[in-house]
């Protein structure tokens, strides 16, 4: 996938605004604290090479390597890119594709991927990649869309016939990818239900050593009552096995 048939080379300009240098709400209020705390927990373990998966304009990477982490951002799309490497000096960043990583098996400590997965069209492909080139004794550490979320991928709340809304949900179990926009953004999103997403995981030869649905940590009260009722998002850590004495 190169960024073109799923609109972020088109949507780019539009992203990297929206973004700007402190993020959107899920990224600031919901997501960035207990990556990070993860992140520290992984650089206690040993070793200082990370490498972001599908890093957009870099913003991930530079905060990693605000904290002591030897950064590359891989993303697909030029432009990205390109403003990733016009706010820092301190991460590295290369053209390419999750499903066919550019770089050395076992070559990296932490491996993240930070809402970049539901973007894949090689999904398996992908999390195999990620674990290929994690180091024995290092993490792949995955924040994503909870699937009921994508589940409703407009996100449409309906009435319940007694004057509040619910959250409908329809063909969990099929794997789709939906065209989404907001703020001129207009791109492919993948919905898979999380048992596809565990599996690709666990057949990569990979061991669940954390799972979470962090709740929001501040923001517009309004957004914040919604994402408690509706969790939007989920943080897995997978562990590489270490090798053996």
């Amino acid at each position: 996938m190169t960024g073109e048939e799923n609109g972020w080379v088109k949507s780019a300009d539009a992203w990297i605004a929206d973004m700007g240098h402190e993020g959107d709400f899920g990224r600031k209020h919901i997501l960035d604290t207990p990556m990070l705390a993860r992140a520290a927990l992984a650089a206690e373990r040993g070793g200082t090479r990370a490498l972001d998966v599908g890093c957009g304009e870099g913003r991930f990477c530079r905060m990693l390597a605000g904290r002591g982490w030897d950064v590359i951002g891989l993303d697909p799309v030029p432009r990205m890119l390109q403003a990733a490497q016009s706010h820092t000096d301190t991460a590295c960043y290369v053209r390419g594709h999750g499903e066919r990583l550019p770089f050395e098996s076992e070559a990296f400590h932490l491996v993240v991927s930070y809402l970049s997965l539901l973007d894949l069209d090689g999904f398996d492909a992908a999390v195999a990649e990620m674990a290929r080139v994690s180091a024995p004794g290092g993490s792949v550490l995955v924040a994503n869309l909870n699937p009921f979320v994508t589940a409703n991928p407009f996100h449409t709340w309906i009435e319940d016939g007694k004057g509040g809304k619910l959250f409908p949900i329809d063909h969990y179990p099929d794997a789709r990818a939906d065209w989404v926009g907001w703020r001129g953004i207009h791109v492919r999103n993948w919905h898979r239900p999380l048992e596809t997403t565990m599996s690709a995981f666990i057949g990569a030869g990979l061991t669940l050593t954390h799972y979470g649905e962090p709740l929001p940590t501040g923001g517009d009260p309004a957004r914040v009552a919604r994402q408690k009722r509706v969790l939007w998002f989920h943080i897995m850590e997978w562990a590489k096995p270490a090798e053996r004495p």
